[in-house]
């Protein structure tokens, strides 16, 4: 397992952090504003830091358990964008909140997915291939996915979103991944403060992101917190239920639940402040908090439900 001591205890302090920040950005507004452009530089630094953490062995899980992996993501790609389009038709909400919730749900695996999987003695293996995958295809799924189900509310330019996706995920992930290469002696030693940079980077996304909407969150923001935690809850469950009705067993029954509930929030509030509006980035602002806060608890709860990790898979 490469996530050690020091990225567990980011992911505990993840959701307090980003909590503090979106409260800075909220009182001050104008300190953050100014700050939009570089929310796309800002992702390039989240998932080259994504990318520095790979090995090939995170390739060669794919290839060992193709069906596994294969599963993942159709149920990644399928429940997450479908509940985004049902929670904004159910909830009525406006045209610029109802396309950050369902950017939030066509986005890849969240960049803590991996770590929480750990905590929660579910299948490490198969949620870092689910989640590789997941961000490796997002170019070629993320825009025709939010051009479908968001189109009816604002006008996708889905080309230019494949673009933003490969110069803000795809090719940081790449550099990252040949440095790790490159410089695998040197990486390691540093490995225990990437999570600490990658928490702290989206700390800033999400001041920035509530920053240009801090004038409608007054009165969006219940319902914006309600669509989230539907969409999370909702997404774990069926995550963790569509693998166990596949007969992966526990452990990838927990993997699952993370891999399709945990979202990369940061990369949605990226794309929807670039496609849309700082508006419809606010959905992907309160996900960056809930959904650690939830795939914590989760964790907690199935570890103490038993050490699942240790349980014989089905295939």
């Amino acid at each position: 397992m490469r996530n050690d001591r020091g990225a567990r205890r980011a992911v505990t302090l993840f959701p307090l952090l980003v909590l503090l920040a979106g409260a800075v950005g909220l009182l001050s507004p104008g300190t953050f504003t100014s700050g939009a452009e570089a929310v796309p530089y800002l992702l390039g630094v989240v998932m080259f830091c994504m990318g520095v953490t790979m090995t090939p062995q995170d390739f060669k899980g794919v290839a060992q358990r193709p069906w596994a992996v294969a599963l993942g993501l159709v149920a990644h790609y399928v429940i997450m964008p479908g509940l985004g389009w049902l929670i904004a038709h159910a909830l009525q909400l406006s045209p610029q909140l109802a396309a950050g919730v369902i950017l939030v749900g066509c986005a890849p695996s969240g960049t803590a997915s991996n770590v929480v999987t750990y905590l929660a003695r579910g299948d490490v293996a198969l949620s870092v291939s689910v989640a590789t995958v997941s961000t490796v295809l997002a170019p070629l799924v993320t825009p025709p996915l939010t051009l479908l189900l968001a189109g009816e509310y604002l006008p996708v330019d889905a080309g230019s979103m494949v673009t933003d996706i490969l110069k803000t995920v795809l090719l940081p992930v790449i550099a990252g991944l040949l440095v790790r290469l490159l410089a695998g002696r040197y990486v390691t030693r540093a490995l225990g403060v990437l999570p600490w940079l990658s928490a702290l980077t989206i700390a800033v996304i999400v001041a920035i992101v509530v920053a240009g909407s801090a004038d409608a969150i007054k009165s969006a923001a219940l319902m914006v917190f309600l669509a989230v935690v539907l969409h999370n809850g909702l997404g774990l469950a069926l995550g963790y239920g569509a693998g166990r009705l596949a007969g992966l067993g526990e452990p990838a029954g927990r993997a699952m639940a993370f891999e399709v509930g945990m979202q990369n929030s940061g990369l949605a509030a990226s794309l929807a402040t670039a496609h849309f509006s700082p508006l419809a980035a606010l959905p992907s602002a309160v996900f960056s908090v809930w959904h650690n806060v939830s795939g914590a608890l989760a964790a907690a709860w199935f570890a103490r439900r038993g050490p699942g990790a240790s349980e014989p898979e089905k295939e």
